[in-house]
């Protein structure tokens, strides 16, 4: 009568104790997931491999180039504007000469602070702006640094 007692207390666990078998199913879905995520992480990272390269290979070279084209065409703006001011400055020693041309001095000093004043103004616009987009170039590549530290993976 034991050992009848006994079967059936262990053909009764195996029918209702789903534990063993759920343990391993989750065991199973677990190993899965975790394998499709390295294969997911992986493709992920070399897309970005890859879009970093191309942006070495293309991007960088191009952005180089204009910057370079675009410095040398401030330095030849600023040449010429140099020379212009050499010029003025041998007009306004010439025209502090004669005594003659003191009323259409007084006229140009007038006219000369007016400008600098028009000058600072713009001055101060163009540093604003430049400041703008120097903070939204920095907030662009701290995001984009903080988007390559999420999918680092260690």
């Amino acid at each position: 009568m034991d050992k009848i007692a006994k079967d059936i207390g262990d053909i009764q666990s195996r029918l209702l104790d789903h534990r063993p078998v759920v343990q391993g199913e989750i065991r199973f879905f677990v190993r899965e997931f975790e394998e499709k995520r390295g294969l997911r992480e992986k493709r992920l990272l070399e897309n970005l491999n890859k879009m970093i390269i191309g942006a070495n290979d293309q991007t960088i070279p191009k952005c180089t180039e204009a910057m370079q084209h675009s410095l040398l065409e401030a330095l030849t703006r600023l040449e010429a504007a140099n020379h212009m001011a050499q010029r003025i400055h041998l007009r306004e020693q010439e025209a502090q000469q004669s005594t003659k041309l003191h009323a259409c001095q007084e006229r140009r000093k007038a006219e000369w602070e007016a400008f600098m004043k028009e000058q600072t103004v713009k001055k101060e616009a163009m540093d604003e702006e430049h400041a703008k987009a120097v903070g939204r170039l920095s907030t662009h590549y701290s995001d984009m640094k903080k988007d390559l530290t999420k999918f680092a993976p260690f």
